[in-house]
């Protein structure tokens, strides 16, 4: 589970840059474990009340709320009815939570239909589609994510043929997936190219276990297939998740956090190469909070965004902070 340290967080700060700028935050999560790691509606508001201007944000799947009884494959829609729940509260102040993005298992085929209607249902208007993490690697000493994924899952008929619903219901995917995943995801984006694809974190760019030490060739590979990826017109970029710790950057070890510098340093290049392959209204900032708060803090890294789009024209910008992920996410 993802621990950080609010006290080391505190040891850097800075000022905020451009505090005009509207911004959609289009990828957080919330959760409560008792004992564990907490991230609540009050965390949520006091990161983006911190002095960007956070106007909105989509929350993103984390198993987290799902109901204890009933069908398996309906018990996700408790997620989705504790989030609506949480969103409803944030319409009082801060930040609102405008859309919802769940999980429902593709394999189901077109029985998955059921459980996206129900969800539908239970969003009270703000479900906007669902993210079945297919992140994994043959190495053990890579973590395979939380959804359990076998092999090629995303080449799986069935899998497949449940996209086709949630495309027929004119709903998005989210794809959190590893690099070397990539292509999987270009094959599934042409075979059902009516349903929208936002590929998360950059596309995964894993530097631990057996990747750690070979950054150069990663980055090679990655360029040749966001190259070949961005050829399929229904898949969008989010441009984010640079905190993670299983990038393999070693932030979370330094004395103290890193700087918007260290960050632009670090993933201004690769932002940029995306930025330019997908074009701006194609590609969204995004927190990834509170994965990333353990490498780094919300106004650094919302800082590191803005000075990675420094030069940018004034569309281009709105298109990256907020009007990519409000079209996207119909907000």
């Amino acid at each position: 589970m993802y621990v950080w340290d609010d006290d080391w967080l505190a040891r850097y700060t800075e000022d905020i840059i451009d505090p005009q700028l509207p911004i959609v935050d289009p990828h957080h999560h919330l959760w409560s474990i008792a004992g564990m790691s907490r991230y609540m509606l009050d965390d949520l508001h006091a990161d983006t009340g911190a002095g960007h201007l956070i106007e909105s944000t989509v929350f993103m799947e984390c198993k987290w709320g799902y109901r204890t009884n009933g069908p398996e494959a309906l018990q996700p829609v408790g997620e989705t009815e504790t989030i609506a729940d949480l969103a409803e509260r944030s319409d009082a102040g801060g930040a609102q939570i405008k859309g919802i993005i769940s999980f429902a298992d593709m394999t189901l085929g077109d029985e998955v239909e059921e459980v996206l209607v129900a969800h539908i249902g239970a969003g009270r208007g703000r479900f906007r589609g669902i993210r079945h993490a297919t992140a994994l690697d043959p190495s053990s000493a890579i973590r395979r994510t939380h959804t359990r994924p076998t092999p090629q899952l995303m080449s799986d008929p069935q899998f497949r043929r449940g996209v086709q619903r949630l495309a027929d219901l004119d709903l998005t995917f989210d794809a959190w997936l590893y690099h070397p995943q990539i292509r999987e995801l270009t094959d599934l984006a042409r075979a059902v190219p009516d349903c929208t694809f936002v590929l998360d974190h950059l596309g995964g760019m894993v530097g631990t276990g057996p990747y750690a030490g070979h950054r150069t060739a990663i980055l090679e590979q990655w360029r040749l297939d966001m190259t070949e990826l961005a050829q399929c017109p229904n898949v969008i970029v989010k441009v984010g998740g640079i905190g993670m710790v299983l990038f393999g950057l070693g932030f979370e070890h330094r004395p103290a956090p890193p700087s918007s510098d260290d960050l632009v340093a670090a993933w201004g290049e690769p932002i940029r190469f995306a930025i330019q392959l997908f074009g701006p209204d194609r590609c969204m900032f995004e927190s990834n909070f509170p994965v990333d708060k353990m490498s780094c803090s919300y106004v650094v890294l919302w800082n590191a965004f803005k000075k990675i789009a420094d030069g940018m024209t004034v569309t281009e910008k709105a298109a990256l902070f907020h009007d990519t992920a409000t079209r996207v996410y119909r907000l």
